[in-house]
């Protein structure tokens, strides 16, 4: 593909070498703003994911003679634009059959996009999750994953990782997903353990790629010590270094940018700040949260920049866990020993100033406030999934899930209904495996069959309603979730992937069979 830059594995990553790439809102100036400012498409992010059929500058140049507004401006983008849409494929008698028949239907070839394209080069197959979201997204992909190999899929588990190692390759970091609009930030870092999924997880290409993770995670370090916090690194009271989450670019998002532009209106805040915000709760994936608001009733009180999130920091642990394994298996005794050295002083730090002994959970903490979050959330479970909780602190939380996060459906996000979707009363099938995978390996397993249970159910009980497989689910009504910046979205790649993986390894749950229970 003549988009792709190559690397070779002794030589440092090219990232250095690809030039800044352009984003649609960068490309496309007054035409961008004017199509999502009058809300042309109910989605912001169908012009922002819309391939021009012609050079940009000319179709710039033409809007600029033109000054086309209202039915005018939607037909001058659709003449100049392909606008996508996404066909729904048809419900199989069955929810395995279903889920096995949907990775064809999310499966997209390689891609190289032309000239114009918001969509990022890609040389191997990968997996969508769906709906709007037509692109190989970042920590969707490890759920997915989890299906395809349930389903006997390693084809596709090994192109993604080819994907995501080109990526790296060419940018220094796996983007939150592939399109130019999402190279100022990335998401959860959860590559570490789909190479655990990979068929050769001691490929040396895999070493390279994990250390630049880390090293995009990291940069700022140093300025971080000085002043407190830079990028992505903060430093704690005891002078401990921990991440956050962030976003390198400014203002609003391109495929939010009319929400964003309202948000900030309200807000009483400076603009650029409240960007910043919004971005980095993007970057976290819980896009949005009450664990990021001071009010939550309010986005406009969003500070994602100002918390040290606990699920963060428990994946880079395991992260730096990770290379050290792989440098100790590659005989590199200098690299195994300085990660080794870098994931106890997380881990010190996590238990310091993350664990909370009365509460018995992991919060996030308040730079700002000096001080934990009271918001409970489901965020807690990270440090049993990634193997670094002790016994005392896995029981704490598991009595603490079982009390106030287990819902008839499944497990809670938090308890906190705000109206923002990673609140109550949805539920999401990734936080439903951390759950299920983190209290089973710290020996609680029946809680984590428990939730398993009742999230299949949640999932068979819409499936059997709509035909459909979603995004999110309201786990104290089972049935299909809401809120947040767009509609429930079909698909669904993570959806499928986490039931999948849930009824393989707890067969007895299987709806299409006769054992399975009913919650």
């Amino acid at each position: 593909m003549r988009r792709f830059i190559l690397c070779g594995l002794a030589a440092l990553l090219c990232m250095a070498q690809a030039a800044p790439v352009a984003s649609p809102q960068q490309i496309y100036g007054p035409l961008f703003e004017a199509v999502q400012r009058a809300r042309i498409f109910a989605d912001g992010k169908s012009f922002a994911d819309a391939a021009p059929k012609g050079d940009p500058a000319a179709i710039l140049r033409s809007y600029r003679a033109e000054k086309p507004q209202g039915e005018a401006l939607r037909a001058f983008v659709l003449r100049h634009f392909d606008v996508p849409g996404e066909a729904v494929a048809a419900p199989a008698p069955t929810l395995r059959g279903h889920i096995k028949a949907l990775w064809p239907h999310l499966t997209r070839p390689p891609l190289d996009p032309p000239p114009g394209s918001s969509a990022l080069a890609l040389p191997a197959p990968y997996v969508v999750p769906g709906g709007r979201f037509r692109e190989i997204y970042y920590w969707d992909s490890y759920f997915t994953m989890l299906g395809l190999r349930a389903d006997g899929r390693q084809d596709l588990i090994d192109s993604m990782l080819t994907d995501f190692e080109s990526l790296i390759a060419r940018y220094g970091f796996i983007p939150n997903g592939t399109r130019t609009y999402y190279l100022g930030r990335s998401q959860p870092p959860f590559f570490a353990l789909m190479v655990d999924l990979a068929s050769r997880p001691d490929d040396p290409r895999h070493l390279v790629a994990l250390r630049a993770e880390h090293d995009f995670w990291m940069r700022g370090a140093d300025e971080a010590r000085r002043s407190g916090a830079a990028l992505r690194v903060v430093r704690m009271p005891d002078g401990a270094l921990l991440n956050r989450y962030w976003d390198d670019r400014a203002g609003p998002r391109d495929e939010s940018w009319a929400e964003d532009v309202a948000t900030a209106r309200a807000s009483n805040r400076p603009a650029a700040e409240l960007y910043r915000h919004l971005r980095a709760g993007a970057e976290s994936g819980w896009d949005f949260s009450s664990r990021w608001l001071d009010d939550p009733a309010r986005l406009s009180t969003i500070r994602t920049t100002d918390m040290v999130p606990v699920d963060l920091n428990s994946l880079l642990w395991g992260l730096e866990r990770a290379i050290a394994r792989h440098c100790a298996a590659a005989g590199d005794a200098d690299c195994t020993r300085r990660f080794e050295s870098l994931a106890a002083a997380r881990r010190r730090a996590i238990d310091r100033w993350l664990w909370q002994p009365r509460a018995g959970r992991f919060a996030d903490w308040d730079r700002q406030a000096g001080k934990p979050t009271p918001v409970l959330s489901a965020a807690t479970l990270y440090p049993l999934f990634v193997g670094m909780a002790d016994d005392r602190q896995a029981d704490a939380v598991a009595a603490l899930t079982r009390a106030q996060l287990l819902a008839q459906g499944g497990l809670r996000t938090t308890r906190i209904a705000s109206g923002q979707q990673w609140d109550s009363p949805n539920g999401w099938a990734p936080l439903q495996w951390i759950a299920v995978a983190g209290l089973g390996r710290t020996g609680h397993d029946d809680l984590a069959k428990e939730i398993a249970r009742r999230w299949i159910g949640t999932i068979d009980a819409a499936w059997r309603d709509t035909g459909k497989m979603l995004e999110k689910y309201d786990v104290e009504e089972r049935r299909p979730g809401g809120g947040g910046e767009y509609p429930l979205q079909d698909g669904f790649g993570w959806t499928n992937g986490v039931t999948r993986a849930l009824i393989e390894r707890y067969p007895g749950l299987d709806p299409d069979t006769a054992v399975a229970s009913t919650p």
